[in-house]
Order: C-alpha cells, then sequence, then structure tokens
C-alpha cells in the first residue's frame, strides 16, 4: 500500500534526522553554489558607518585552527564579516584566524574582522585588544565589542572615552557591545547615546516579533547603529518529537528550504539587521548558510506563519535572556540567564563539552547557591511560565 505523502515526510525525517537535512541543504543549494562557480553572499549596509558588511557572519566558536580550508572557502563564497571574542575557544579562535591572515595576508583587507571582550576594566579592555591584535596578525579591528553587556550602564563616559582613543591610534574603526539579556532595553537606551556603533543582539523568530524588540530595533536603526543578529535558531534546530515539529519541518521542504535556513530567512526579512552571525563548525553548515543567503527565494506567508506558530507553542521552553526580571528574585549572584544558555548550548546546539567548561568554570560558591536557591518567585515572575528551579537542577546534573 503506498503511504501518504505525510507519512512518507513522517518517517523520513524520523529516521534521517540531521543527515536528512543534511542532504536537504545541499538540495537547496543554487547551481552556482553547487557547481562551485563564482558566488558571493549578499552585503548590506552597516548602520551609518557607511560600511557593507556581508549578511552572513562566521562565528569563531570553533576550532579555527583545524578548519583553515573552511575559513578560505568562505572568502570565496563572500562570507567575509568575521566574529570571535578574546575568550572564544580559550584564544584558540583568534589564534586560528592569526595563523589564515598569516598565510594569505591579502584577504585581510576584505574581511570585517569582529572581537569581543569581556574584562569590564578599561586596563583590562585596553590588554585584550593588544592580546587580539597580536593573536590575529593584524594592526586594527574593524569591530570592538564589550561583550554580554546586561545593563547600559556598563558603556559608561569612560568606556565612550576609552572607545573614542582606541579609535584615534587606529587600532579599531567601531566600537560597541553585545548582549544576550535583558537585550530589548539595552538597545533602547543604546539608541540615545550617540556614539555606539554597532550592537550584536539575540533576535530571532521568537524574539522578532514583541512590541518591545520592535520599538529597540528601530529606534536603533533611526540612530544609524549597524546591528548584527546572533542565537537566530532561537533554541536550536526543529526537533521530530512532536507532530507539530514534524509538520513544520515539513512544510519547509516542500518550500525548498531546511528549517534552519527559514530561520535565517525570517530574520533576513528585516533590512534593519545587517547581518546574522551564525556558528559555522562544518563545511556543511556553512554550505547549507551559504546557500540561504544567496538564494533570494523569500519564505512564503504561511512558513512565516508556521514560525510564529511554532515560536508560540513553544514559548515555555525558551528563555528570552529578560534576565531583570527573575534574578533579583533568587540569592544575589546566581546567574539563572547565563545558565540558561548553557543548557540551550548543551542541548539545542550539541555542545555538551562547551556548556559543561562553562557551567564548571563559575566559582563553586556560584554554584553551590544555584543549588540552594529559592526560585518560586523568579518562576512567578518569568513571562513564559518557565520551571527555573526545575531547569537549573538540571544543569547541576547535567552540567557539573
Amino acid at each position: 500500500m503506498n503511504e501518504t505523502p505525510s507519512c512518507s515526510r513522517r518517517q523520513f525525517l524520523k529516521t534521517t534526522g540531521a543527515a536528512g537535512l543534511g542532504l536537504l541543504a545541499a538540495a537547496a543549494l543554487p547551481p552556482a553554489l553547487a557547481a562551485q562557480e563564482p558566488v558571493r553572499v549578499p552585503t548590506r549596509p552597516f548602520g551609518k558607518t557607511g560600511i557593507e558588511v556581508a549578511v552572513l557572519s562566521l562565528g569563531g566558536m570553533f576550532d579555527i585552527p583545524a578548519n583553515q580550508l573552511m575559513l578560505r572557502q568562505a572568502v570565496r563564497w563572500g562570507v567575509t564579516y568575521w566574529d570571535t571574542a578574546n575568550s572564544y575557544e580559550g584564544g584558540n579562535s583568534e589564534l586560528g584566524i592569526g595563523k589564515y591572515f598569516e598565510k594569505y595576508p591579502e584577504d585581510r583587507k576584505t574581511i570585517f574582522l569582529v572581537t569581543k571582550s569581556t574584562a569590564w576594566t578599561l586596563k583590562g579592555m585596553s590588554d585584550h585588544l593588544h592580546l587580539s591584535l597580536e593573536r590575529m596578525k593584524t594592526d586594527w579591528i574593524d569591530l570592538f565589542f564589550v561583550h554580554a553587556v546586561r545593563s547600559i550602564g556598563k558603556m559608561d563616559e569612560d568606556v565612550r572615552r576609552w572607545g573614542e582613543k582606541a579609535k584615534a591610534e587606529g587600532k579599531i574603526r567601531l566600537f560597541g557591545f553585545s548582549t544576550h539579556s535583558n537585550m530589548e532595553e539595552c538597545l533602547l537606551a543604546a539608541s540615545r547615546l550617540g556614539w555606539i556603533d554597532g550592537i550584536m543582539t539575540t533576535y530571532n523568530y521568537r524574539l522578532m516579533h514583541t512590541d518591545a524588540m520592535r520599538r529597540a530595533v528601530d529606534a536603533c536603526a533611526k540612530a544609524g547603529i549597524g546591528l548584527t543578529a546572533m542565537k537566530t535558531q532561537g533554541g536550536g534546530p526543529v526537533g521530530t518529537a512532536s507532530e507539530a515539529e514534524l509538520q513544520l519541518a515539513g512544510r519547509f521542504v516542500k518550500e525548498g528550504f531546511t528549517p534552519g535556513q527559514a530561520k535565517l530567512k525570517a530574520v533576513w526579512e528585516n533590512p534593519q539587521i545587517a547581518s546574522i552571525c551564525s556558528q559555522m563548525p562544518t563545511m556543511a553548515l556553512l554550505a547549507e548558510n551559504t546557500a540561504a543567503a544567496v538564494n533570494r527565494t523569500r519564505l512564503s506567508a504561511a512558513g512565516r506563519e508556521a514560525l510564529e506558530e511554532l515560536a508560540a507553542a513553544t514559548a515555555g521552553a525558551y528563555c528570552a535572556g529578560c534576565t531583570r526580571l527573575c534574578e533579583p528574585a533568587v540569592a544575589e549572584g546566581v546567574p539563572v540567564g547565563r545558565v540558561m544558555r548553557y543548557l540551550m548550548y548543551a542541548r539545542g546546539y550539541e555542545r555538551a563539552d562547551f556548556a559543561r567548561a562553562r557551567y564548571r568554570a563559575l566559582p563553586a560558591r556560584v554554584r553551590a547557591a544555584l543549588a540552594s536557591a529559592d526560585y518560586a518567585r523568579a518562576e512567578a515572575l518569568c513571562p513564559r511560565g518557565l520551571p527555573i528551579g526545575r531547569l537549573m537542577a538540571e544543569a547541576a546534573a547535567e552540567l557539573a
């Protein structure tokens, strides 16, 4: 007996899983990319800076020293916005980029190079900047970020003066910050400062339609701030555990995209977002995301609606980073937002070793506080109704 199309799709997705979606990604390559003909990822203006950047940015949180050929291919395909940080891979990310520029120095002029510091002191930022320049074998950083800003108060006048001095010395071209927590408040406040060139923010199909995020992004666009979206997969790939997830994956297959490509396209449909930073540790994922970038076909209205439905149906499984609400309601110093992010890396992105390393780097007193804290009030305040206490306990069990 012949199977119905929906049954065939369900069996295909369940039995092939990530491998099957990888095959679909290859099938979704436009002819030029598949044939290795010259292709270029499109560019967009980066705020009011006068700089055009690739709409797809190579996130550097992987073993770059061992993936030099992939960097070379990224350049060929026009993925020339490279993002790293002083801390990524224990410094090996920056060292790997330096290794590449040592071999291909001519490519440095084509790369929009971004790195970040979590020093939180002016001297520490200077030390990190000097080390980053040394590691990456370059005289300048195109965009230097203060990393993981949770409150705009961190970007004070001293930090502004530090940035202006680094620019005057020719060590950086642009200055700004990245934010995983309280993003909407940070963006809105940054739009009023008048000296922020660029911001990297969590932004995805789950968050982009909220009134708060729309207001924040609009304000930054009006202020001329270049915006880079990260965490665009919204917690990880679409699963195949439920009928709703299977139907969603199947819908995008019929449109010619993988679910991951569809999520990227949903973000690119907002022209206020200059680029998407994506961790692409394999050539297959680089090809999949590049294919999505060069394919100008837009998501259908039904596809956009499906993503919104998925966001609503799974809202209770996704931390939106509003730590201003939950963290003050638990013991002082308990980093709920960070631990939620570590769980996301482990569960959604299959980076358990990375998540464990980050969790274990927390001071012993912080891990002890996480285990003993009362989360009842934080759970009551969470707009998504997350079971914070249970998730913190699961993090301790899985990541300790």
